[in-house]
């Protein structure tokens, strides 16, 4: 499949799990695409290394900087980074201190 496919498949199978979800079952999902998943989450966790390091609103989480950073590729000016860039990535998480 060509890459512009993806996009396209990552949307179809969000509408299949939302309309899965309003029909009233319940829907755990584990997704490496923390922005696509917190969009139509109802509550969000984030865990690292197996431990839930965070828990709460999705839309709070997506708004905290540290979730930008590190798990959305964000700065907070909206600069991408690279995980290559964060040398002190485990210093700078406030959750885990």
């Amino acid at each position: 499949p060509s890459l512009g496919l993806a996009p396209m498949l990552v949307q179809q199978i969000r509408d299949i799990i939302v309309d899965i979800n309003e029909q009233g079952t319940s829907v755990l999902l584990i997704e490496q695409n923390a922005t696509m998943a917190l969009s139509i989450a109802h509550y969000g966790y984030i865990m690292e290394t197996g431990k839930i390091v965070m828990d709460g609103d999705p839309q709070k989480l997506l708004r905290d900087e540290d979730v930008q950073e590190f798990y959305l590729g964000l700065r907070a000016e909206g600069a991408r980074k690279s995980f290559r860039d964060v040398k002190h990535y485990k210093r700078r998480k406030r959750w885990l201190s």
